[in-house]
């Protein structure tokens, strides 16, 4: 029988296999105003900004990989494929400001930042090379939109071999049931697939610090 999935009641322990990324993914909007941020149509996305700085600067502190992922297509909308079937409209076009990265949420030097074309971060992309390269086993996502983009990079990660984990309290859906509905069909993938960014806290909380990736390379460069 297959796993009948009521809920998406997150666990309260990360419990990762293998090396960690964290995947942060299109948290865009720039500086404008939170309600036309790529974030989530949801209440509370700016308390959730705020709170996906909080954790990505806890992986770098922790000596961790992060990879932030960018959803950009240019004016003309040759790159845009179907996505302007469904329901929404133009979006994530070259020189708007909603598509720039929220301040705080840009790579640093050494980090990667994966621009994408379609709703999964897999997608045509070299996320899988990079992911790769840091040795990646299980992906932790936090951005969103919970019911387009986390969930079909997760679906992709899941056909890729790779685990993942998603913060269901830092990921906005484009409502709260396409939210709800996206986080139990991630489970009903992965049962030890939803948790919290309180889980993902304690989990860094519990590791020695580590250099940040990268360093051996910046030190090259000096």
């Amino acid at each position: 029988m297959p796993l009948q999935v009521t809920d998406w009641s997150p666990h309260d322990e990360l419990n990762p296999v293998g090396n960690v990324t964290l995947l942060v993914v299109d948290i865009q909007g720039g500086g404008a105003a939170p309600h036309v941020s790529t974030l989530g149509g949801m209440t509370g996305q700016q308390a959730r900004r705020q709170r996906a700085i909080d954790l990505v600067n806890a992986f770098r502190a922790k000596g961790r990989p992060v990879v932030f992922l960018q959803e950009v297509h240019k004016p003309s909308l040759i790159d845009i494929g179907r996505e302007l079937d469904g329901a929404e409209g133009a979006h994530c076009v070259e020189g708007w400001e909603t598509t720039e990265l929220y301040p705080g949420l840009e790579p640093l030097p050494h980090e990667y930042l994966v621009q994408k074309r379609r709703y999964s971060g897999f997608y045509g992309t070299e996320l899988d090379i990079v992911l790769k390269g840091y040795g990646t086993d299980t992906i932790v996502m936090i951005g969103g939109l919970t019911d387009v983009c986390i969930h079909y990079t997760a679906v992709d990660a899941h056909q890729l071999d790779y685990r993942f984990r998603t913060i269901s309290d830092l990921v906005g859906g484009s409502s709260d049931k396409a939210h709800d509905a996206a986080l139990r069909a991630m489970r009903y993938l992965q049962r030890d697939s939803l948790v919290t960014a309180d889980a993902a806290h304690a989990w860094l909380d519990s590791l020695t610090d580590a250099p940040m990736p990268g360093a051996d390379a910046m030190d090259l460069e000096r």
